[in-house]
């Protein structure tokens, strides 16, 4: 596998990645997986072992278990936040949407559930790798026939115009701004309706079936994608 670039601020010439879980067996995976991708792997058996690490090493992201001996990995996203913007991936197992969906709120990125396929975990670590230092925004973003253009708030499907409503624009304007990254119901409605909106889910999954039904034309490419319980991304 090609090594993967230097995205991170450290002095290793591999990006550094704290990887936290307390099954011996998965940690030692993680490593192997991490080291074959080009990523120098920061391993942790706890919760506060995983803040000693990140304090002292500074990892240019983490990957998370979310059940750890000795506490959790909600609180070590929420103790991460406190002083680092590195991406973080949270582990969980299938049917842990309560978790996650606390894990996102308290910082985290992304998560993968258990068990885990290595080529999309480091798909993931590298896709929030590189958001976590874009570079200059795009103007205009395209992805498969849908063209959106930040700066007039127009959009165009096929090469032909699409109205949006003010409100359906802002909600595809935070999809695409954060083009992969998961983006939780709450992330979604306080940064388009408000805080006052923070939990009214059905007028989020409302605005979207009528995003969908403008951008994503019947037999056409799915741009929207939806995490069960937890939120949407963009997938262009």
């Amino acid at each position: 596998m090609t090594p993967c670039p230097d995205l991170g601020s450290g002095t290793s010439a591999r990006p550094r990645v704290l990887v936290c879980d307390d099954e011996a067996q998965i940690l030692r995976a993680l490593r192997v997986i991490l080291r074959d991708a080009g990523f120098e792997a920061l391993p942790a058996a706890g919760a506060e072992e995983a803040l000693d690490v990140a304090a002292v090493q500074r990892p240019d992201a983490a990957i998370v278990d979310l059940v750890l001996p000795d506490g959790d990995g909600v609180e070590v996203c929420r103790r991460l936040r406190e002083w680092s913007a590195m991406p973080v991936i949270v582990l969980s197992a299938v049917g842990d949407e309560d978790a996650k969906v606390r894990a996102l709120a308290a910082g985290a990125d992304d998560y993968v559930t258990k068990p885990f396929g290595p080529r999309e975990l480091v798909a993931r670590l590298r896709a929030n790798l590189r958001r976590s230092d874009p570079g200059p925004a795009e103007a205009v973003v395209e992805a498969d026939g849908l063209e959106v253009d930040l700066a007039r708030r127009s959009v165009r499907v096929g090469g032909q115009d699409v109205h949006l409503t003010p409100t359906e624009f802002d909600l595809l304007r935070q999809l695409v701004s954060n083009r992969g990254r998961l983006m939780t119901h709450r992330d979604l409605l306080r940064s388009v309706w408000g805080a006052g909106y923070a939990d009214d889910t059905q007028v989020l999954r409302a605005h979207i079936a009528n995003l969908r039904r403008k951008i994503e034309p019947p037999g056409g490419p799915r741009h929207i994608r939806t995490d069960p319980g937890v939120g949407y991304r963009f997938a262009g």
